[in-house]
């Protein structure tokens, strides 16, 4: 299989921190080496692992999508790096490995061989106009939300 990018990231994304893998093709056809690192989920942090993912010269970081934990990686890295955020339904649905070195591993891998879809992040402008609007929506449901079948459920209901 062809190598789209020489120099590939991939990230696994947890509360906490966030296990990466940069993965460099070697001098010989064929060969590569991979570094597993992991980095905490602070501001600090994560400038720090963008100076080493700059270091590294790669050209792409594939960032799985799952929860919101992704955000803050994606946003300062993003300001220098080419960050992809991969669909986690894709790339589970892509036979692979499960603990999250392992993961941030095989999403390096499939990052150089282009194997994976971006998701949609939308642009900041957009963003700002999207948030707000979330929150009001949410608000309003909660808000207007029944109390009584919220606490007995639906199937309690009372007649």
């Amino acid at each position: 299989m062809d190598i789209v990018h020489e120099r590939a990231a991939g990230m696994e994304i947890s509360k906490r921190d966030a296990k990466v893998c940069i993965r460099i093709s070697g001098t010989r056809a064929g060969t590569f080496s991979k570094t597993a690192a992991t980095y905490g989920s602070t501001t600090n942090e994560i400038v720090r692992l963008r100076r080493d993912l700059e270091e590294s010269a790669a050209t792409v970081v594939v960032v799985e999508a799952t929860g919101d934990y992704w955000k803050p990686f994606n946003f300062l890295l993003a300001e220098s790096l080419n960050v992809e955020l991969a669909n986690a339904k894709t790339a589970r649905n892509i036979p692979g490995r499960q603990s999250d070195v392992s993961e941030a591993r095989w999403l390096a891998e499939l990052a150089a061989h282009n194997l994976l879809r971006a998701s949609f992040v939308p642009p900041e402008p957009i963003r700002q106009l999207r948030d707000p609007n979330r929150t009001r929506s949410n608000l309003t449901h909660e808000r207007t939300r029944d109390p009584v079948r919220t606490a007995a459920g639906p199937h309690l209901q009372p007649h």
